[in-house]
Protein backbone atom coordinates (compact mmCIF):
# COMPACT_ATOMS: atom_id res chain seq x y z
CA UNK A 1 0.00 0.00 0.00
CA UNK A 2 1.20 3.50 -0.86
CA UNK A 3 0.80 6.71 1.13
CA UNK A 4 -1.67 7.96 -1.48
CA UNK A 5 -3.95 5.06 -0.59
CA UNK A 6 -4.07 6.24 3.04
CA UNK A 7 -4.80 9.79 1.86
CA UNK A 8 -7.58 8.57 -0.43
CA UNK A 9 -9.20 6.53 2.36
CA UNK A 10 -9.18 9.58 4.65
CA UNK A 11 -10.46 11.77 1.82
CA UNK A 12 -13.45 9.45 1.37
CA UNK A 13 -14.33 9.92 5.06
CA UNK A 14 -13.51 13.62 5.45
CA UNK A 15 -12.88 15.22 2.05
CA UNK A 16 -9.84 17.48 2.09
CA UNK A 17 -11.73 19.83 -0.23
CA UNK A 18 -13.86 20.80 2.77
CA UNK A 19 -10.81 22.39 4.35
CA UNK A 20 -10.28 24.60 1.30
CA UNK A 21 -13.98 25.42 1.15
CA UNK A 22 -14.06 26.38 4.82
CA UNK A 23 -11.00 28.61 4.51
CA UNK A 24 -12.31 30.29 1.37
CA UNK A 25 -15.82 30.80 2.73
CA UNK A 26 -15.08 31.86 6.30
CA UNK A 27 -11.60 33.37 6.06
CA UNK A 28 -9.75 30.68 7.98
CA UNK A 29 -6.30 29.13 7.58
CA UNK A 30 -5.41 25.45 7.44
CA UNK A 31 -2.71 23.07 6.22
CA UNK A 32 -4.24 19.64 5.81
CA UNK A 33 -2.98 16.85 3.57
CA UNK A 34 0.25 14.91 3.09
CA UNK A 35 2.83 16.95 5.01
CA UNK A 36 5.77 14.52 4.92
CA UNK A 37 6.17 11.80 2.30
CA UNK A 38 9.10 9.47 2.91
CA UNK A 39 8.28 7.45 -0.20
CA UNK A 40 8.00 4.06 1.48
CA UNK A 41 5.50 1.24 1.29
CA UNK A 42 3.06 1.63 4.19
CA UNK A 43 3.68 -0.88 6.99
CA UNK A 44 1.20 0.57 9.46
CA UNK A 45 -0.66 3.74 10.45
CA UNK A 46 -0.73 5.40 13.85
CA UNK A 47 -3.56 7.87 14.45
CA UNK A 48 -2.73 10.60 16.97
CA UNK A 49 -4.39 13.94 17.64
CA UNK A 50 -0.96 15.66 17.65
CA UNK A 51 2.44 14.93 16.20
CA UNK A 52 4.35 14.68 19.48
CA UNK A 53 7.48 12.94 20.70
CA UNK A 54 5.29 10.35 22.42
CA UNK A 55 3.30 9.71 19.24
CA UNK A 56 6.50 9.21 17.24
CA UNK A 57 7.84 6.81 19.86
CA UNK A 58 4.58 4.85 19.80
CA UNK A 59 4.66 4.66 16.00
CA UNK A 60 8.18 3.21 16.12
CA UNK A 61 7.14 0.71 18.78
CA UNK A 62 4.10 -0.36 16.74
CA UNK A 63 6.02 -0.63 13.47
CA UNK A 64 3.92 2.10 11.83
CA UNK A 65 5.61 4.26 9.24
CA UNK A 66 2.69 6.66 8.78
CA UNK A 67 1.33 8.98 11.46
CA UNK A 68 -2.11 10.43 10.79
CA UNK A 69 -2.85 13.50 12.92
CA UNK A 70 -5.76 15.86 13.37
CA UNK A 71 -3.74 18.95 14.25
CA UNK A 72 -1.44 19.78 11.32
CA UNK A 73 2.17 18.84 11.91
CA UNK A 74 3.01 22.02 9.97
CA UNK A 75 0.41 24.77 10.32
CA UNK A 76 2.19 27.94 9.24
CA UNK A 77 5.39 28.03 7.13
CA UNK A 78 8.47 27.14 9.17
CA UNK A 79 12.00 28.40 8.65
CA UNK A 80 13.98 25.68 10.43
CA UNK A 81 13.82 22.28 12.10
CA UNK A 82 15.93 21.03 15.02
CA UNK A 83 17.13 17.50 15.71
CA UNK A 84 14.65 17.02 18.54
CA UNK A 85 11.55 18.14 16.64
CA UNK A 86 8.96 15.37 16.09
CA UNK A 87 8.82 16.13 12.36
CA UNK A 88 12.60 15.74 12.09
CA UNK A 89 12.39 12.48 13.99
CA UNK A 90 9.76 11.26 11.53
CA UNK A 91 11.91 12.16 8.53
CA UNK A 92 14.95 10.40 10.00
CA UNK A 93 12.90 7.30 10.83
CA UNK A 94 11.12 7.23 7.45
CA UNK A 95 7.71 7.95 8.97
CA UNK A 96 5.36 9.87 6.68
CA UNK A 97 2.80 12.31 8.10
CA UNK A 98 -0.74 13.15 7.00
CA UNK A 99 -2.92 15.69 8.80
CA UNK A 100 -6.68 16.24 8.49
CA UNK A 101 -7.77 19.35 10.38
CA UNK A 102 -10.68 21.56 9.32
CA UNK A 103 -12.02 18.95 6.92
CA UNK A 104 -12.21 16.46 9.78
CA UNK A 105 -13.80 19.05 12.07
CA UNK A 106 -16.52 19.81 9.52
CA UNK A 107 -17.22 16.55 7.71
CA UNK A 108 -20.43 14.63 8.38
CA UNK A 109 -19.48 12.22 11.15
CA UNK A 110 -16.46 14.41 11.87
CA UNK A 111 -15.15 15.75 15.14
CA UNK A 112 -17.62 18.62 15.61
CA UNK A 113 -20.61 16.39 14.92
CA UNK A 114 -19.24 13.65 17.18
CA UNK A 115 -18.88 16.19 19.99
CA UNK A 116 -22.59 16.92 19.64
CA UNK A 117 -23.49 13.23 19.61
CA UNK A 118 -21.33 12.60 22.66
CA UNK A 119 -23.20 15.35 24.48
CA UNK A 120 -26.51 13.69 23.65
CA UNK A 121 -27.69 16.01 20.87
CA UNK A 122 -29.08 15.62 17.38
CA UNK A 123 -30.80 17.66 14.68
CA UNK A 124 -28.51 20.67 14.96
CA UNK A 125 -28.60 24.12 13.44
CA UNK A 126 -25.18 24.88 11.95
CA UNK A 127 -23.20 28.09 12.46
CA UNK A 128 -20.91 27.61 9.44
CA UNK A 129 -22.56 25.48 6.78
CA UNK A 130 -20.57 23.91 3.95
CA UNK A 131 -21.58 22.03 0.82
CA UNK A 132 -21.38 18.91 3.00
CA UNK A 133 -21.32 19.24 6.78
CA UNK A 134 -20.21 22.32 8.67
CA UNK A 135 -18.99 23.66 12.00
CA UNK A 136 -20.67 24.89 15.18
CA UNK A 137 -23.96 23.46 16.38
CA UNK A 138 -26.98 24.29 18.52
CA UNK A 139 -29.38 21.49 19.39
CA UNK A 140 -31.74 20.10 22.00
CA UNK A 141 -30.76 17.53 24.63
CA UNK A 142 -32.82 15.77 27.26
CA UNK A 143 -33.21 18.26 30.09
CA UNK A 144 -31.11 17.62 33.18
CA UNK A 145 -29.31 19.60 35.89
CA UNK A 146 -25.95 21.06 34.92
CA UNK A 147 -24.22 18.84 37.48
CA UNK A 148 -25.69 15.70 35.88
CA UNK A 149 -24.74 16.96 32.41
CA UNK A 150 -21.15 17.45 33.60
CA UNK A 151 -20.99 13.98 35.13
CA UNK A 152 -22.17 12.47 31.88
CA UNK A 153 -19.43 14.38 30.03
CA UNK A 154 -16.77 13.10 32.44
CA UNK A 155 -17.82 9.52 31.80
CA UNK A 156 -18.35 9.79 28.04
CA UNK A 157 -15.21 11.80 27.26
CA UNK A 158 -12.98 10.06 29.82
CA UNK A 159 -11.88 13.30 31.47
CA UNK A 160 -11.91 14.85 34.93
CA UNK A 161 -10.80 18.29 33.70
CA UNK A 162 -14.03 20.22 33.25
CA UNK A 163 -14.61 23.88 34.13
CA UNK A 164 -18.22 24.95 34.65
CA UNK A 165 -20.01 28.27 35.07
CA UNK A 166 -23.74 28.63 35.77
CA UNK A 167 -26.54 26.67 37.40
CA UNK A 168 -29.37 26.48 34.84
CA UNK A 169 -30.85 23.15 33.78
CA UNK A 170 -29.43 22.03 30.45
CA UNK A 171 -31.84 21.54 27.54
CA UNK A 172 -30.42 23.44 24.54
CA UNK A 173 -26.69 23.21 23.91
CA UNK A 174 -24.28 25.07 21.66
CA UNK A 175 -21.06 23.15 21.06
CA UNK A 176 -17.90 23.92 19.10
CA UNK A 177 -15.01 21.45 18.98
CA UNK A 178 -11.48 22.67 19.67
CA UNK A 179 -10.85 26.34 20.39
CA UNK A 180 -14.33 27.29 19.22
CA UNK A 181 -15.21 30.08 21.64
CA UNK A 182 -15.07 33.46 19.91
CA UNK A 183 -17.31 36.43 19.13
CA UNK A 184 -19.07 34.58 16.29
CA UNK A 185 -19.83 31.40 18.22
CA UNK A 186 -21.00 33.33 21.29
CA UNK A 187 -23.33 35.43 19.15
CA UNK A 188 -24.63 32.33 17.35
CA UNK A 189 -25.31 30.51 20.64
CA UNK A 190 -27.21 33.49 22.04
CA UNK A 191 -29.21 34.03 18.85
CA UNK A 192 -30.21 30.36 18.81
CA UNK A 193 -31.39 30.39 22.43
CA UNK A 194 -28.77 28.03 23.86
CA UNK A 195 -28.80 27.69 27.64
CA UNK A 196 -25.39 25.93 27.70
CA UNK A 197 -22.19 26.60 25.73
CA UNK A 198 -19.63 23.78 25.40
CA UNK A 199 -16.15 24.26 23.93
CA UNK A 200 -12.46 24.53 24.96
CA UNK A 201 -9.79 27.20 25.49
CA UNK A 202 -12.30 29.84 26.57
CA UNK A 203 -11.22 33.44 27.07
CA UNK A 204 -12.48 35.38 30.05
CA UNK A 205 -14.40 38.08 28.17
CA UNK A 206 -16.37 35.48 26.20
CA UNK A 207 -17.18 33.53 29.35
CA UNK A 208 -18.26 36.77 31.04
CA UNK A 209 -20.49 37.69 28.09
CA UNK A 210 -22.26 34.34 28.27
CA UNK A 211 -22.56 34.43 32.04
CA UNK A 212 -24.10 37.90 31.84
CA UNK A 213 -26.86 36.44 29.67
CA UNK A 214 -27.43 33.54 32.06
CA UNK A 215 -25.89 30.90 29.79
CA UNK A 216 -24.01 27.98 31.33
CA UNK A 217 -20.43 27.51 30.13
CA UNK A 218 -18.76 24.09 30.13
CA UNK A 219 -15.10 23.91 29.08
CA UNK A 220 -13.45 20.59 28.30
CA UNK A 221 -9.78 20.25 27.54
CA UNK A 222 -9.13 20.77 23.84
CA UNK A 223 -7.72 17.25 23.75
CA UNK A 224 -10.73 15.55 25.34
CA UNK A 225 -13.24 17.42 23.21
CA UNK A 226 -11.54 16.32 19.98
CA UNK A 227 -10.05 12.93 20.83
CA UNK A 228 -13.57 11.55 21.29
CA UNK A 229 -14.46 12.08 17.62
CA UNK A 230 -10.94 11.44 16.36
CA UNK A 231 -10.98 7.91 17.77
CA UNK A 232 -14.18 7.21 15.86
CA UNK A 233 -12.60 8.53 12.68
CA UNK A 234 -9.56 6.29 13.29
CA UNK A 235 -11.83 3.26 13.56
CA UNK A 236 -13.52 4.17 10.26
CA UNK A 237 -10.11 4.65 8.64
CA UNK A 238 -9.05 1.24 9.92
CA UNK A 239 -12.12 -0.30 8.34
CA UNK A 240 -11.15 1.19 4.98
CA UNK A 241 -7.47 0.23 5.08
CA UNK A 242 -7.73 -3.52 4.84
CA UNK A 243 -4.47 -5.37 5.23
CA UNK A 244 -2.56 -2.56 6.95
CA UNK A 245 -2.44 -2.28 10.75
CA UNK A 246 -4.05 0.91 12.08
CA UNK A 247 -3.62 1.82 15.76
CA UNK A 248 -4.31 4.87 17.90
CA UNK A 249 -2.37 6.86 20.46
CA UNK A 250 -3.98 8.74 23.35
CA UNK A 251 -1.93 11.07 25.53
CA UNK A 252 -3.61 10.53 28.89
CA UNK A 253 -1.85 13.61 30.31
CA UNK A 254 -3.97 15.88 28.13
CA UNK A 255 -7.45 14.43 28.62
Amino acid sequence: MQLKNVYDAADALAPFALSCEYCDTYGMHDNSGILLDCGREVTGVLCALDLSERAVAEAKRAGANVIFTHHPAIFYPISSLAAGDPLTACAVAGISVISAHLNLDCAPGGIDEELMLGLGGSGARLMHRLSDGGYGRVYAVQEEPLSAFAERIRARFCTERIVMYGDRPVSRVASFCGAGMDEHSVAFALAEGADTFVSSDGKHHHIAALAARGVNVVLLTHYAAEQYGFLRFAQNLKNKLKGVPVCTFTDERLL
